[in-house]
């Protein structure tokens, strides 16, 4: 039933029959402006001219921005001749970057002009269709004036619709909305924004004088049906009938795989680095201008840093560009792009979504950009016209990488896409909305919950976690008064409403789901300040872990607040490379296709042909599937290949410690739920702490040297009876549950971040969060909020779900798993074992260690070979 109320857009229109329905000013701007109309125009136009819901997902420069607005700009000019315009809100536009907002209003503003000059030409007067934006960046006395005279289409962002929701007398002037546009869906499908978002968009459904046509505009995303369900929402438990247009597939892209040393181990560190720059600045030097993608930050700095001091010829015309640097500096270089002076631009994500960025002619990927999707998006950025084909360059800088990114390409050039995980009833942003919804009037308890539930993230929501967010909105649970929480709306016989003077404020304050940033600072124990790190990085401490700040070693202690204290350990090793936080983690469904590449690679070793055949299938060049073939040759004779029909777990019993390497090729996501709860499992078995490594392609656990666990052991975690319970109990005590705890509890408004014109310190947030964590954990385990931390860290951080997937397939046969003792790691071990024994702080290091490991694995292989 509900396909056939989502439809696929099979109908392409003839320019005949998009102009028929076009006023004639409209008609000749566009035929003098446009030669004809791009294929997502011909598929969407009239439908929403029509009046149906549409998803639109296409390439960047495909005038997918245009499809959206045509109908709308094309009604308004038609109310305008007809003397019928009134002064009220008819378009909404909803965009997630503030900067992309400013862009939008300047492409509306000179197509009206430019229709309005034409009219008069052709002999009549048409008003003027005034655009507005509405954001925190928007003045008091703008926002007065907007209430005088609105705009016909208001451009805002997700959080600023909620605060417009509930302003008493603008609110008023959202009931007109005729036309919804949300644009980058997927920039917000997979987070909690996006989850706010369809609540807004549901509450402004439930006020508006009519229904409004709703048109989602992504770039690549999959599966398209769960999109266009999370932008139309449901009614009467079942989808909103809409159309689904998707011409993602109507720009040309060329995807190269190359490996920039015929060596990925022994060519020493500085010769890759000049290997790297050199191909780099060949590639920079045959295009106008060229987009860099790095997968972190600091990433970006250094390759930008090291572009303009090798070649001077670059100097002021490369600029890196990334989310740590201010505003004023990212605009100046989005400028200097778009006037074309820049030669290149390095950046890490900042650049990923639609802001218009100029003619960019080739796009270089540095390393493995970890799913498909992404990778396609930002290639995209390149031949910003639909005519144009979009190249991109992937480097791949060692072996793992070369084999992920060879896979990642095929499947890019293929379209198979990795799946998007929209965040299900996530009751902090409920807490936000119900709230908001008791302002504005007294609601009944069912008619209410009809609401949320069209919410597509919402649709199943059990009545009973519902009423658990109206009961610790109205106070209900006791003893939380004392903690300054305390109750803003009543809740009796089957109806609610707002309590007290305040709430308001708090609302406005404190609305929104994106969690403070905080760099948190590091004490030694007598409280002497070291530095800061990422508030991600604290995450994932836990106590005695040891970690580099400053170029020298820590021993994590505690924390309190946003202090962490720890004790000077010279000359220990690290357990936690500093650079862990910024990595973006492999997608599960990229994961199992090179689970399967490793069996096909399998197939190929005994074949004279073999580098023949992965270049021709694969397209990468032949240093790359030579490198691919030794790699594989080498983990074959060592130990054995694991697939997606085999988990390899090496045991390898060393001087210090002993390691436990699981060859899980899941993501690191579904890695991190399952490495935890092993990690729970063995510590309290053997009562020892348990170290982890982890990464994309498994985990290794680390134990002291007197600690052992047996073949069978082993096979027994695979065989654990309740994966999210153990997760849950492994998460205890925390700094992950402790830092999310914060987050959760600020979008859930028990912490407020901010209240009558103060702010609350992030350290006093934090230590009011870690006592109010204990009290609810003996109190009420059941509490809204506390089920939501769980929630979030295991299903949106972690990937719980697909770990039990995992599992179960080892459960049925699927998968066999397969226990070896090793002297030391084997190859595909490497990169896990130079994260877990991390003298390894600096790339540089983390190469050193695996080149010695590799010599020893092929001197034992040739003392093997008669």
């Amino acid at each position: 039933m509900a396909r056939k109320r989502i439809r696929w857009a099979r109908k392409e229109y003839s320019d005949e029959e998009i102009f028929s329905i076009l006023s004639e000013p409209v008609r000749e701007w566009f035929k003098r402006k446009f030669e004809t109309f791009t294929p997502p125009q011909r598929y969407a136009v009239l439908e929403i001219h029509k009046g149906e819901n549409v998803l639109i997902s296409s390439p960047t420069g495909s005038g997918k921005t245009l499809s959206a607005f045509l109908s709308a700009i094309n009604e308004l000019i038609l109310l305008g001749k007809a003397g019928k315009l009134e002064d009220k809100i008819y378009v909404l536009y909803v965009s997630p970057l503030r900067a992309l907002n400013n862009d939008i209003k300047r492409n509306l503003e000179g197509p009206l002009a430019e229709i309005k000059e034409v009219a008069k030409e052709l002999g009549y007067e048409v008003p003027e269709i005034r655009v507005g934006i509405r954001t925190s960046d928007t003045s008091s006395y703008e926002k007065s004036k907007m209430l005088k005279k609105p705009p016909h289409i208001l451009i805002t962002t997700p959080e600023s619709l909620a605060i417009a929701l509930n302003a008493p007398k603008f609110r008023e002037r959202l009931k007109t909305v005729r036309y919804l546009i949300i644009d980058e869906v997927h920039a917000l499908a997979e987070n909690k924004r996006g989850t706010h978002l369809t609540l807004s968009v549901e509450r402004l459904q439930e006020m508006a004088e009519e229904k409004f046509v709703r048109i989602g505009l992504s770039a690549t995303i999959h599966p398209l049906e769960e999109v266009a369900k999370f932008v139309f929402g449901f009614e009467n438990g079942k989808p909103r009938p809409g159309l689904i247009v998707d011409v993602s597939f109507a720009k040309q892209t060329e995807i190269r795989v190359e490996s920039v040393v015929e060596d990925l181990i022994y060519t020493p560190a500085n010769v890759l680095s000049d290997a790297l720059y050199k191909r780099l600045a060949e590639l920079i030097r045959g295009h106008r201008t060229t987009l860099i993608f790095t997968n972190t930050r600091s990433g970006a700095e250094r390759v930008a840093f090291n572009l303009k001091k090798r070649y001077p010829e670059f100097e002021g015309l490369i600029e890196a560009h990334h989310s740590s640097l201010s505003r004023e500096v990212r605009l100046d270089v989005e400028e200097k792009l778009k006037r074309g002076e820049l030669k290149a631009v390095v950046t890490s994500t900042s650049l990923e979504l639609g802001i218009d960025i100029g003619t960019i002619d080739l796009v270089v990927l540095i390393g493995s950009p970890k799913s498909v999707n992404r990778a396609l998006q930002r290639i995209g950025r390149a031949g910003h016209r639909l005519h144009e084909v979009s190249k991109g360059v992937i480097l791949a800088l060692d072996r793992d990488d070369l084999v992920e990114v060879t896979v990642l390409a095929h499947n890019a050039r293929k379209r198979r896409l990795d799946r998007v995980k929209i965040p299900r009833n996530p009751l902090d942003a409920l807490v936000q909305h119900l709230l908001g919804m008791a302002l504005n009037k007294v609601w009944e308890v069912e008619e209410a919950y009809r609401v949320v539930r069209r919410a597509y993230p919402y649709r199943d929501l059990p009545f009973e976690d519902f009423m658990s967010v109206l009961k610790y909105l109205a106070g209900e649970y006791v003893g939380l008064e004392e903690r300054k929480v305390y109750a803003k709306i009543w809740l009796e016989d089957g109806r609610f409403g707002r309590r007290g003077k305040m709430t308001r404020v708090i609302y406005y304050m404190n609305t929104g789901t994106i969690p403070d940033e905080a760099k948190v600072r590091v004490y030694t124990m007598d409280k002497q300040m070291i530095g800061t790190v990422e508030e991600e990085f604290a995450e994932r401490l836990m106590p005695r872990d040891i970690f580099v700040l400053a170029g020298r070693t820590y021993e994590f202690v505690k924390s309190r607040g946003n202090k962490i204290y720890v004790i000077p350990r010279e000359g220990a090793k690290p357990t936690i490379p500093a650079w862990f936080s910024e990595m973006l983690p492999l997608s599960f469904d990229l994961a199992l296709d090179i689970q399967r590449f490793r069996r096909e690679v399998k197939g190929l070793l005994g074949k004279k042909d073999a580098v023949r055949r992965l270049v021709r299938k694969y397209g990468i060049d032949e240093r790359a599937a030579r490198a691919i073939i030794a790699y594989f040759r080498e983990q074959e004779r060592y130990s054995i290949i694991p697939d997606d029909r085999t988990v390899l777990v090496e045991i390898v019993k060393g001087e210090k410690r002993n390691e436990y390497f699981f060859h899980t090729l899941i993501g690191r996501r579904a890695n991190d739920a399952l490495s935890r709860a092993f990690a729970y499992l063995v510590s309290k078995k053997k009562g020892t702490n348990v170290g982890i490594a982890i990464n994309d392609n498994g985990f290794s656990l680390l134990l002291p040297k007197e600690v052992e666990l047996g073949e069978d052991e082993v096979r027994d975690l695979f065989a654990v009876e309740d994966l999210r319970e153990t997760l849950k109990r492994a998460l205890d005590n925390t700094e992950l549950l402790k830092r999310r705890f914060r987050h959760v509890a600020n979008r859930g408004l028990l912490i407020l971040r901010r209240y009558v014109g103060r702010s609350k310190r992030l350290g006093r947030q934090q230590v009011m969060a870690v006592s109010l964590l204990r009290i609810l954990k003996e109190s009420y385990p059941d509490f809204p909020l506390l089920k939501e931390v769980y929630r979030e860290i295991m299903e949106d951080k972690m990937d719980v779900e697909k770990a039990e997937l995992f599992l179960s397939w080892v459960k049925e046969g699927k998968i066999k798993v397969i226990v070896k003792e090793h002297t030391i790691p084997s190859p595909f071990s490497f990169n896990l074992e130079a994260i877990g024994s991390s003298d390894v702080v600096l790339m540089e290091d983390r190469r050193e260690l695996i080149k010695t490991l590799h010599r020893k694995i092929m001197a034992m292989i040739e003392a093997k070979t008669p």
